[in-house]
């Protein structure tokens, strides 16, 4: 059942890498139990592809489920995709699936619970981003960086991200990051180091210019949004909220210049006023 759901995405060679997907299966009756039966009150947030939900295994295991909305046909290609990825890899700046449930037209995918949610929620607050003084944020900016080397070189499968952004690092109960959302990831084989598309999908403000431009991307791809995301949790300035500033340039523009300026007294008092004393 669950290779027949995402047959469509997946070529003959690739099929061995996931069949071992139905150990993931899921009970529905359980999830509705564990969520109570999706209410509001569980309801953690909502994509494009639809709800959210915090729930508890019978193991005890805190969870969240991404339950795929009936009308969105755009969120289903990409929960396939999330689920052919995802399925192998494993890694702790990874965020984990835990299962799959593919029954009574429900379609949800239930990753590990992490429990202070994503990055930008705390990054682009002015009270809580407090809490993350340089130790952490230089943890943080490391254990992304590790995600990303597991995901490009170490990993059983070679896979570009392709929307690496603030909202899809979750941290878990000691800050520590955790990619998540491959709902755009492309899989290279072999040898291959670089594609071609005709659909430009992403983020705008964290995807490279050469995306972009000409629908080119490979691993350079996925390090040009890691660099915004660095810049973005040094700063605690969001790349595209910067340009509507007095200053009317990016965060990236912004940087830049005082670099070639070899002067960084504006950027220095600009860090000062976003991070805390400690």
């Amino acid at each position: 059942m669950v290779l027949a759901f995402f047959a469509f995405s997946v070529d003959e060679d690739n099929l061995e890498e996931i069949t071992h997907a139905e150990s993931l299966l899921l009970d529905l009756s359980m999830l509705r139990a564990a969520t109570a039966n999706f209410s509001e009150e569980n309801k953690l947030g909502v994509g494009g592809f639809g709800a959210v939900y915090k729930g508890k295994l019978p193991n005890r295991q805190e969870f969240a489920a991404k339950r795929l909305s009936t009308t969105s046909r755009q969120g289903l290609a990409e929960l396939k995709n999330e689920l052919v990825l995802v399925a192998k890899l494993r890694h702790k700046n990874l965020v984990r699936l835990l299962g799959v449930c593919l029954e009574e037209q429900e379609k949800l995918l239930v990753y590990e619970y992490v429990p202070n949610r994503s990055l930008d929620t705390i990054l682009f607050d002015h009270i809580k981003r407090e809490q993350l003084h340089w130790e952490r944020r230089h943890k943080i900016i490391r254990g992304i960086a590790r995600g990303l080397q597991y995901l490009h070189e170490d990993s059983p499968l070679k896979i570009i991200h392709r929307d690496l952004k603030a909202s899809n690092i979750l941290l878990d109960a000691d800050m520590n990051p955790k990619i998540s959302d491959f709902g755009l990831a492309r899989l290279f084989g072999g040898d291959q180091s670089q594609s071609i598309t005709t659909r430009v999908v992403g983020t705008f403000g964290y995807m490279a210019p050469e995306y972009v431009m000409y629908g080119q991307f490979s691993i350079k791809s996925d390090v040009y949004s890691y660099g915004v995301l660095v810049l973005e949790i040094i700063t605690g300035r969001k790349n595209i909220s910067f340009s509507n500033s007095e200053s009317g340039k990016s965060l990236l523009a912004y940087v830049w210049e005082q670099w070639n300026r070899n002067s960084f007294g504006d950027t220095g008092s600009m860090f000062r006023q976003t991070l805390p004393n400690n």
